[in-house]
C-alpha cells in the first residue's frame, strides 16, 4: 500500500512541476539552440490580402468608438479592410455609436441581433458574410497597435499558415490591486510559451481569443453550446494540417479586471469550455508523440487536470505522513501554503496584500476554477451566452 502511495505522491508532484516549470524551461532551451529565432519571414505580399475585421459587441458603449478608431488608424491600407460589428441585443448606446461611426467609415458595416445569441453565434454569422480572404476576430475591448494587422497579414503569404495570433498585453490602472498584476504576469508567460511552440513546431495551443487572424477558408462553424471559441477554431486549423503561430510584434492591449470574483467567474467559464474542446479533439490529443498531442498534454492537458493532481498529492501525503517523518515535513509545507492563502484573504478584507501571497492564491484559485468548470460541463452546457467580465474602463 505504501508503495502505491509513494508512486502516487511523486507522480502527481512531477506532473505539476513538469507542466508549470520543466516544459516551459525545456522550450527555452530548445529555442535557444534552434536556428529559428522568429516566425518565418514572409515576403511583402502584393496586393495586400483583403482583411475582414469581425467585432462582436454587447453593451460596449464605453469603448466601441475607441475600438473602431484603433482599427482604422492602423498602418494597413484602409481600402483593403472592412469592419463588421454585430450587436448582441445591446441595451445601451452601443448601436447608436457604431452607426455614428459609419458616417466616417464607409467600409464599416453594422448588424444587430434582437435577442442574445452569444459570441460564437455572432462569429459564425459574420464569418459567412465577410468578403475578406483573411478574418481578424477581435473583442470590442481590445485595442490594436498601429502595425498589428499588417504584421499578422504578412504571414499569410505562406500557403500552409492557417492562423496567426497577436501578443496580448493586459493593462490596468490598479497595478498591484486585486488580481490584475498576477493576471498580467500569467498572460504574458502564456504568450511566450505559445510563441516558442510556434517557433519549434508551427503550432500553438490556442490563441488569446482577444485578437487573432485566420484564413476564411480555415474558419469552422463553432458548435452552438461551446463556451471557448478561439481554442476550437485553433484546433480545427491544426486538424486541417495547417500551421498556427504567434507574431509577438503584433501587439494588442486589453483591460483586465482587478476583482478576484470577476476573474474567477471568467476562469470557470473558460475551464468549462476547455473540457468541451478536450472531448471534441481527443483524437488529436491521443497521439502524444506527435507535436500536437505532445504540446497539448505538456502545456494544457496536465494543467486542466491539475486540481485532481493536487488533491491526490495531498491525500497521499496525509496517509504517508502517519508513518514517515519526511512526509510529515512535506505535509507541513502543504499546510503552511494553505495558511498563506488564508492570510492573503484576511489581508484582502482590509485592502492590503503581499504580492507573493497573491501569486499563491492566484495559482490555487485557477485550479479551483478548473474543478468548477469540469462540474459545469458535466452538468451540461445548453447555451454559449454569458455576461462579459466587469472591466475597469
Amino acid at each position: 500500500m505504501n508503495t502505491i502511495l509513494h508512486i502516487l505522491f511523486w507522480t502527481c508532484l512531477f506532473l505539476l512541476a513538469y507542466t508549470y516549470i520543466l516544459f516551459p524551461l525545456g522550450l527555452n532551451i530548445r529555442v535557444r539552440f534552434s536556428r529559428r529565432k522568429s516566425p518565418p519571414s514572409s515576403p511583402k505580399q502584393e496586393p495586400l490580402p483583403f482583411v475582414s475585421v469581425i467585432i462582436p459587441a454587447y453593451n460596449e458603449e464605453s469603448i466601441i468608438e475607441k475600438k473602431i478608431h484603433s482599427v482604422y488608424q492602423s498602418d494597413y491600407s484602409n481600402d483593403r479592410l472592412e469592419v463588421l460589428v454585430m450587436s448582441d441585443a445591446s441595451t445601451d448606446q452601443t448601436d447608436e455609436k457604431v452607426i455614428r461611426q459609419q458616417q466616417k467609415h464607409p467600409s464599416l458595416h453594422f448588424y444587430r441581433s434582437e435577442q442574445r445569441i452569444g459570441k460564437p453565434s455572432i462569429l459564425n454569422h459574420l464569418a459567412t458574410i465577410a468578403t475578406g480572404e483573411i478574418l481578424l476576430l477581435t473583442d470590442a475591448n481590445v485595442m490594436l497597435s498601429r502595425e498589428a494587422i499588417r504584421l499578422l497579414a504578412r504571414h499569410f503569404s505562406d500557403p500552409e499558415l492557417g492562423l496567426a495570433d497577436t501578443q496580448l498585453i493586459t493593462v490596468t490602472n490598479h497595478s498591484f490591486r486585486g488580481i490584475a498584476f498576477q493576471e498580467k504576469k500569467y498572460t504574458g508567460r502564456e504568450v511566450m510559451i505559445k510563441y516558442k511552440e510556434s517557433l519549434l513546431w508551427g503550432i500553438m495551443m490556442g490563441p488569446s481569443g482577444a485578437c487573432y487572424a485566420l484564413r476564411k477558408n480555415s474558419f469552422s462553424t463553432i458548435p452552438s453550446n461551446f463556451l471557448v471559441d478561439d481554442f476550437y477554431i485553433n484546433m480545427k486549423v491544426l486538424e486541417q494540417g495547417r500551421k498556427a503561430i504567434v507574431e509577438p510584434k503584433a501587439i494588442v492591449y486589453e483591460d483586465v479586471t482587478h476583482k478576484f470574483t470577476e476573474a474567477f467567474r471568467r476562469k470557470v467559464r473558460i475551464a468549462a469550455g476547455n473540457f468541451q474542446n478536450f472531448y471534441a479533439f481527443r483524437h488529436l490529443f491521443s497521439h502524444i508523440l506527435k507535436p500536437t498531442g505532445f504540446c497539448f498534454w505538456s502545456h494544457k492537458g496536465i494543467r486542466w487536470f491539475g486540481p485532481w493532481l493536487i488533491l491526490l498529492n495531498l491525500v497521499s501525503n496525509i496517509l504517508l505522513a502517519i508513518h514517515e517523518p519526511l512526509y510529515l515535513i512535506l505535509l507541513s509545507i502543504h499546510l503552511f501554503i494553505f495558511f498563506l492563502i488564508t492570510l492573503d484573504n484576511i489581508l484582502g478584507l482590509f485592502g492590503k496584500q503581499i504580492v507573493i501571497l497573491r501569486f499563491i492564491t492566484h495559482f490555487y484559485s485557477m485550479n479551483l476554477a478548473l474543478a468548477a468548470g469540469l462540474i459545469k460541463v458535466l452538468k451540461g452546457v445548453k447555451t454559449n451566452v454569458w455576461e462579459p467580465t466587469e472591466r475597469n474602463q
